[in-house]
């Protein structure tokens, strides 16, 4: 009985893994509501599985593929049509309009003051009166633009010449590189344990994390207990 029990969970888990890759990347707060509901009926689904030893598997995974097939039907669906992207996924809500908290929008979607200024304060806005628009999304994140007069500074605003930054290339993970990265770059391993020297470490196993950024420079971050040396000279 315990060994059939954990062939069912082992099996369960791995296509409920399955069936929210397939579903795609997406984090739990950025969840439509349609998506919220397909995640919690597929862990009912697979929780009750579980429960009941006496009903054959496939009667739980049936329907728990079912659904990520509706799911996916009705992302494709909504790509191509904006009626039903609004009924699946509903509209943005402006919450602030010119500066003006918009009450008659706060009413209709049951969302306080409060709760409006604590999640400016989430976006490191303390004060209501800096903010021109603010937009409740569909997932319930607030998204804030802020009056020009309160925004940061920008070189381009200074009339000051920027140049290219891209991301930065990792090279090693944990002790291991990354050898797609590394050849991409055009560089070697040997290449890369001589800058590593360099920098005090003896062995690229010693490297918790490499990368290296369009610049040319090479950040590094030792493992715990690992100590650099001094360079020579």
């Amino acid at each position: 009985m315990h060994w059939v029990l954990l062939y069912r969970t082992v099996v369960l888990y791995l296509a409920v893994l399955l069936a929210v890759r397939i579903m795609g990347k997406r984090e739990v707060g950025e969840l439509s509501a349609f998506d919220l509901v397909v995640a919690i009926m597929i862990a009912e689904l697979a929780a009750m599985s579980m429960e009941r030893i006496n009903m054959p598997l496939h009667e739980g995974l049936v329907p728990i593929f079912t659904l990520v097939g509706l799911e996916i039907l009705l992302s494709y669906l909504s790509l191509k049509s904006h009626t039903i992207r609004g009924l699946v996924d509903g509209a943005p809500s402006i919450v602030i309009a010119n500066g003006k908290i918009v009450e008659k929008e706060l009413r209709k979607l049951r969302y306080n003051v409060s709760d409006l200024i604590g999640q400016l304060r989430e976006k490191d806005v303390a004060n209501i009166a800096d903010v021109e628009y603010a937009v409740l999304e569909t997932s319930g994140e607030l998204s804030v633009v802020l009056k020009s007069s309160k925004r940061p500074v920008t070189p381009e605003d200074l009339g000051l010449p920027t140049k290219y930054e891209g991301l930065p290339v990792p090279l090693i993970f944990d002790g291991h590189i990354h050898y797609n990265n590394l050849r991409s770059l055009r560089l070697d391993q040997a290449w890369l344990l001589a800058e590593v020297r360099k920098q005090g470490l003896e062995r690229i196993e010693d490297v918790l994390y490499a990368s290296l950024d369009t610049d040319g420079n090479l950040y590094i971050s030792e493992k715990e207990g690992v100590k650099r040396k001094e360079p020579a000279g």
